[in-house]
């Protein structure tokens, strides 16, 4: 089976504007959650999240700003870091772009536009609203806009699949370069929609943290006190490329991404089914042609529900066994999700590449039912060969990669 390699990286989050920063802020434990300074959050339940560490604007030019959703700024300014991390920007001129593929995807996409868009409609008609209205607001927009920046030809693809889209964008990325439709694909996600409705919906349906006046504790999975998760946004991007490709240009290389497995539950539009995580972690398992026993770390999907860590906690032990270390950086970033899973996998990356694990923090009083070891508190320096990322997402999405030292 063709070798697939990671060869750049790229990230912007409520931890840091790049993947260096975020990264540091990782091993350090800090915590991206704050309390939101909106007018319009005072009348809500729920008043803190993760916003960005960065503006966008420090980033993308003034006039383009105004013609991008904020999901479809993020994307750009992850992609961008990736392709130059991977060194094709200095050699773009040489990249074949019908070789050159794009899979991005956002859970929810441009809700910030629809939103805004929707009220100016209504107080001023519709003469006022946006002609970039629909390519902002459309789903598809960050991969569009991606694809565009990099002039892909190969093919542009958006999933589409709650909070696993990030990871099940990777593992498209992964399909299109082994299926022969791409020698170069740049994969992740992307999440920006801190807004009154979206805070609302979430808060109905008591899946977020009611932690106001302690928002950098309010994130903490695997936790007795954990509540909910926290909203954050940001967004994630890999450059995949076919191994024998990556050494012919002499590319660096900071893993390989050895086996995805996707499934679905078939079970609830929001309750998570244990079995369909179990499946989509053996068959990444059997894609890569390894064991649970090959398996050192989980950086897990755990996002401080009190149903849903436990759930996983025991998945993981059936698929994989009782002997990997766990963390969960949404301890530190909030959920991000449609981005929390390319940001992940960024982690679990660098995680293989450095030999060293993300601590997962606020985790003062464990579950009773966690009997697996989290590197809790500080992070944990140990030799990592390879090591699993999960993400799971509302509709019985799930996506599992394996990455392994190259």
């Amino acid at each position: 089976m063709t070798e697939v390699v990671i060869t750049g990286l790229g990230a912007t989050t409520p931890l840091g504007g790049d993947v260096a920063s975020t990264w540091a802020a990782m091993l350090d434990g800090r915590s991206g959650v704050g309390v939101l300074a909106q007018d319009w959050a005072e009348q809500l339940p729920v008043r803190i999240a993760a916003q960005l560490a960065v503006d966008p604007s420090e980033k993308i030019e003034r006039v383009r700003m105004r013609r991008l959703d904020r999901s479809e700024q993020i994307a750009i300014i992850a992609a961008r870091e990736a392709y130059a991390d991977a060194g094709l920007e200095a050699i773009d001129e040489d990249v074949d772009k019908y070789r050159l593929g794009v899979c991005f995807g956002s859970g929810i996409g441009g809700a910030i536009t629809l939103l805004a868009q929707d009220d100016i409609l209504e107080a001023s008609g519709p003469r006022r609203v946006s002609p970039h209205t629909v390519p902002m607001l459309m789903p598809n927009g960050p991969a569009a806009w991606v694809g565009l920046e990099l002039g892909a030809k190969a093919g542009v693809h958006a999933p589409t699949s709650a909070c696993a889209t990030g990871n099940e964008a990777i593992a498209w990325g992964l399909d299109m370069i082994r299926s022969g439709r791409a020698d170069i694909v740049v994969a992740g996600g992307c999440e920006a929609v801190i807004h009154a409705l979206p805070l609302a919906g979430f808060a109905s349906m008591r899946a977020l943290s009611t932690r106001n006046d302690e928002p950098e504790r309010a994130s903490r999975p695997w936790d007795k006190g954990r509540d909910g998760f926290v909203m954050g946004e940001g967004a994630g991007a890999v450059v995949l490329e076919r191994a024998d490709h990556a050494a012919a240009r002499g590319a660096k290389v900071y893993a390989r991404l050895a086996g995805a497995g996707l499934t679905s539950d078939g079970f609830d539009i929001v309750q998570p089914d244990p079995e369909g995580g179990i499946r989509a972690m053996r068959f990444a398992l059997e894609d890569a042609g390894l064991t649970g026993a090959d398996v050192k770390h989980v950086n897990a999907h755990a996002t401080s529900t009190p149903v849903g860590d436990m759930g996983e906690v025991r998945g993981i032990k059936t698929a994989i066994g009782d002997h990997v270390l766990l963390t969960s950086t949404k301890s530190m970033t909030g959920h991000l999700l449609g981005g929390a899973g390319a940001v992940e996998s960024i982690a679990t990356i660098l995680a293989i590449k450095n030999d060293v694990v993300p601590p997962t923090i606020n985790l003062e009083d464990p579950d009773d039912a966690l009997d697996l070891e989290v590197a809790r508190g500080t992070k944990r320096e140990t030799v990592v060969p390879a090591a699993l990322n999960n993400s799971f997402g509302f509709g019985g999405h799930n996506v599992s990669l394996l990455f392994v030292k190259a």
